[in-house]
């Protein structure tokens, strides 16, 4: 563990102490910039960083009043005298933090792998820490900790047990590269992909990749894509100049140093690599592109690394997609659950205990941790559960529960209330579910311990009726209207209306993982959900309104401006931001007469008006089919097609720079993907709607249970209004699923139709707000049985033509108060 004078790091990081209370024996051990996710303040030196909408100096006094004694600071503050502190003053708060982490680098001289790119660093960081934990001690990135802050944050986690460290870099500027390459000092670096996200600050394509390169300017090998047309020259090039051994691999024909060949193998992929004369095979279950290029970029680096085993190449079979970590679940007897199970070294235990501690507060409940064995530290193990237990400690944890032998014989190292046991079975078996009443639960586990049994054991089970999602069918989906696509067109995904009922956050990040390149949601509030929820890559908000300009700039949240008012009060308010070049679409008007410009003279007029406003730069102009499904009206979408031309050529003629274009919706892009443009807008037909019989899979089935079974005789009515009259003894079963949960009314007295034990039942009597009737006579059905209302044997479009409606209007009805599940096959 580091452990710097307050008078060293004052030299390293170009400061003056102004004040120090505290000797000149005192060291830092830890470092923070986040008040949030301090645990303790003992020995910490807090970062007061200058943000654009937050200052990290407005909370130095209340720190110094819980008991942090070591400041570094670019303003005045003011710190009761009482308190015993020590402040450095610097002129850049962010690049003291950094001096000093590229201070603390320097000390280590194991293998170090740099990942930049625009997509793809987090999954590359995160499946070669799978595929590498047993050969190495590896310190990596927490999360995503990949910007000017979180990087020397990463960066500060290195000690001497470790034997490897991988870490990944972001960017948004020019210039913010060179400033991250000292901290990290990879020697080997990864280059994954490059994408269009903050195109909008870069001069080119060319100089966005100049500028991410600029992190291996001293490594000794650099892999990448050599299938890349656009990148790998300029990679090559790079390489030349810097003196920078290149390490491409390639899938196809390209002169590379290593080769690929794949084949796609029921959902799974068999890749076999070919390099320097020798020959390796391994399989990863995926079959999307995307995966595939991920886990060639891993087997690249074990090539360098010299890793390259029978054992290593059998951990590509158990790859899993990046876990929604840490996710929050209600749990049982007032608890609530923080879902960490697939990660269990110490660093990201820090990280996790922050937040378990957040929640604890905002919600009154006490801390609580399950917590299995810690794989590959690096430390002994009295020395690493006695770190573990200060961590839990400084956190105010109260119970923990351990898992595994282990932990089990650190027994001795624990200092709070604790349990434990042998195996996770063991626990599910003996566990008290009211151990964990009015706890915030924080599940921390190595992924062989298979904690999502407890966190199902743990979750509460109140409402029984759920909508399934089904994340291989979304991504399936996906991946069919892609192929209908040249492989340069652009895709926009719709998540507005809680992706049509699908659940916004959870299928957006999916989509961000597969990258897709936009998101569209209906208002900014969705944005900024989404934005809170992590969601890094560009969002465009169909309705902005005025009220939410200053979201949208803070939350970087792109508006569609389909009218004059909303233009000239959009650019005003970015130049009371001092915004420039903040990217923005325009709606046109083709027919649907709806929003949108609609004559030459209006585009005229809006050309001219952007064209002397720096504020804005036009990412995107689009207009919408009014009936891209209907045939018979497809001379009309066609009229349409051509207008569109007609008017945004009238428009990007008077622009410098490439302007996106798009007209296709789901429909659009089955029926007319001949006008594809430059991008197109993926909606209802990524939830398993087509309109031109395409191998779409269903992503939802809607469920609930049998609540009770009722006899009944001629005579009888079911539900309010006596409408369900029985002329012949019947079973009815009942079910907790009512119009509150989105069930159309109209589905009541036998419309509609349930699924129960494969077969077919009438809905009987009018639905209630919470509960509703079907006659099951003659069909084996019990209490706690299955129902079955859409999804793997009827239809969202059977279901709307029996209502006369449309498929969107089924997904979107079902209310927020029924429970989403996701499942990943």
């Amino acid at each position: 563990m580091s452990r710097d004078s307050l008078e060293k790091i004052a030299a390293v990081v170009g400061g003056k102490i102004i004040r120090n209370d505290m000797g000149s024996g005192y060291y830092i051990e830890k470092i923070a910039i986040d008040s949030r996710t301090l645990l303790a303040g003992d020995r910490t030196l807090f970062f007061a960083i200058l943000g654009k909408i937050n200052n990290g100096h407005h909370y130095i006094p209340a720190l110094a009043d819980s008991g942090v004694q070591a400041f570094v600071v670019s303003e005045d503050v003011e710190i009761d005298v009482r308190e015993k502190v020590a402040v450095i003053k610097v002129d850049d708060v962010s690049g003291a933090l950094q001096k000093l982490a590229a201070y603390h680098r320097a000390s280590f001289d194991y293998p170090v792998i740099g990942i930049a790119g625009s997509n793809g660093k987090t999954v590359v960081k995160e499946w070669l820490y799978d595929i590498l934990a047993d050969n190495f001690s590896i310190v990596r990135s927490p999360r995503s900790y990949n910007s000017q802050v979180g990087v020397p944050l990463s960066v500060w986690n290195m000690r001497d047990e470790n034997t490897l460290a991988i870490f990944e870099a972001g960017i948004s500027m020019p210039g913010e590269m060179e400033k991250l390459e000292p901290v990290i000092g990879p020697q080997i670096g990864i280059f994954t992909n490059i994408g269009d996200a903050h195109q909008e600050n870069f001069r080119s394509f060319e100089q966005k990749i100049s500028e991410k390169l600029k992190l291996f300017v001293h490594s000794g090998k650099l892999i990448f894509c050599a299938d890349q047309d656009e990148t790998a020259p300029l990679i090559y090039d790079f390489c030349a100049e810097n003196g920078v051994v290149p390490v491409g691999w390639s899938g196809k024909e390209k002169e590379a140093s290593i080769h690929f060949s794949v084949t796609e193998n029921s959902g799974r992929t068999d890749i076999s690599a070919y390099w320097n004369n020798n020959k390796a095979d391994f399989t990863i279950p995926f079959a999307d592109a995307s995966s595939v290029e991920n886990a060639c970029q891993c087997f690249a680096a074990l090539t360098v690394l010299d890793a390259v085993s029978e054992p290593v190449l059998r951990k590509f079979e158990t790859l899993a997609p990046l876990a929604m970590r840490l996710e929050l679940k209600k749990g049982v007897h007032d608890s609530l659950l923080l879902n960490d199970y697939y990660n269990s070294d110490v660093n990201s235990l820090e990280i996790a205990l922050s937040v378990l501690n957040v929640q604890a507060e905002k919600n009154g409940l006490k801390k609580t941790v399950i917590l299995s064995d810690i794989r590959q530290s690096g430390f002994a193990p009295s020395e690493l559960y006695g770190n573990v237990n200060r961590m839990l400690a400084n956190a105010g944890v109260e119970l923990l529960a351990g898992v595994g032998n282990e932990i089990m014989q650190a027994d001795a190292c624990f200092s709070m209330e604790k349990i434990f046991f042998k195996s996770t079975e063991e626990f599910i078996r003996n566990m008290n579910p009211r151990d964990f009443s009015q706890s915030a639960v924080l599940l921390k586990g190595a992924r062989e311990f298979h904690f999502e049994s407890i966190s199902a054991a743990l979750q509460k089970k109140a409402h029984q009726t759920v909508l399934e999602i089904n994340m291989n069918a979304l991504v399936h989906n996906l991946n069919v209207f892609r192929s209908l696509l040249r492989p340069e067109t652009k895709t926009m995904v719709m998540v507005k209306a809680f992706s049509y009922g699908a659940g916004d956050v959870e299928i957006a990040r999916t989509l961000q993982f597969h990258r897709v390149d936009y998101l569209a949601v209906a208002v900014a509030d969705e944005g900024v959900e989404l934005r809170n929820a992590g969601i890094v890559m560009p969002i465009v908000v169909m309705n902005p309104e005025n009220h939410s300009f200053q979201l949208l700039i803070d939350y970087r949240l792109e508006p569609n401006l389909y009218s004059y008012e909303l233009a000239y009060g959009f650019a005003a308010a970015l130049t009371l931001n001092a915004v420039q070049d903040f990217p923005i679409h325009l709606k046109i008007d083709t027919g649907m007469n709806r929003l949108g410009f609609k004559s030459e003279e209006e585009i005229k007029r809006l050309s001219d008006f952007l064209l002397h406003n720096k504020q804005m730069k036009i990412s995107s102009v689009f207009s919408h089919l009014a009936a891209s499904d209907e045939p018979a009206y497809d001379d009309f979408t066609l009229e349409q097609i051509g207008r569109f031309e007609y008017l945004t050529a009238l428009l990007i003629q008077h622009f410098p720079y490439k302007i996106d274009r798009h007209i296709l919706n789901s429909s659009g892009m089955e029926r007319f993907s001949q006008y594809q443009f430059n991008m197109v807008r993926l909606g209802i037909g990524l939830y398993g709607v087509s309109r031109a019989n395409n191998p779409l899979l269903p992503i939802g089935v809607l469920k609930s249970v049998v609540s009770q079974i009722k006899t009944v005789v001629p005579d009888e009515t079911i539900g309010y209004g006596r409408s369900g009259k029985i002329d012949i003894a019947s079973e009815i079963a009942v079910i907790p699923v009512g119009y509150a949960d989105g069930l159309n009314r109209r589905l009541g007295n036998g419309v509609g139709k349930v699924v129960v034990n494969g077969k077919k039942a009438p809905i009987i009597g009018n639905i209630c707000m919470d509960m509703c009737m079907a006659d099951i006579t003659g069909i084996d059905v019990k209490v706690g049985d299955e129902v079955e209302f859409f999804g793997r044997n009827v239809s969202i479009e059977e279901i709307a033509a029996t209502l006369g409606t449309i498929p969107y209007e089924i997904l979107t009805g079902i209310s927020q108060r029924v429970k989403r599940i996701y499942i990943q096959e």
